[in-house]
């Protein structure tokens, strides 16, 4: 599979900005749209989380403030960023969880990552 991300770029605090990550290719059976982000230094942090089920998780730094969804017919899934902060700037990643049962075997694969920088 390969993941496409967009949307990133320069937002002035209290602001919104929506995140998009697109999938083509060979697609197994999705476990978990997942987003991430990562500032210089530091190690990659799980942002959101949607699993197969519909259930949401979020990092508490973001919770009522950014909405994961996505887009089943577009094979698109979105992050919705609002009232963003300046500590939100980093580097956003798109991830999915997929497993195909019929080999079996499970992955985790990657988009290329989307900077978004937040003014105060």
């Amino acid at each position: 599979v390969q993941l496409q991300a967009s949307g990133g770029g320069l937002v002035q605090a209290g602001g919104s900005l929506r995140l998009s990550c697109k999938a083509s290719g060979n697609i197994f059976t999705i476990n978990a749209w997942e987003w991430y982000r990562q500032t210089l230094g530091h190690e990659r942090e799980l942002v959101a989380k949607m699993a197969r089920s519909g259930d949401t998780n979020y990092a508490d730094s973001v919770k009522g403030r950014f909405t994961i969804s996505k887009d089943n017919g577009k094979n698109t899934f979105y992050l919705q960023m609002n009232r963003v902060k300046p500590e939100d700037t980093a580097v956003y990643y798109c991830a999915l969880d997929e497993i195909n049962y019929d080999v079996p075997i499970a992955r985790r694969s990657w988009g290329q990552g989307t900077q978004v920088t937040v003014s105060s």
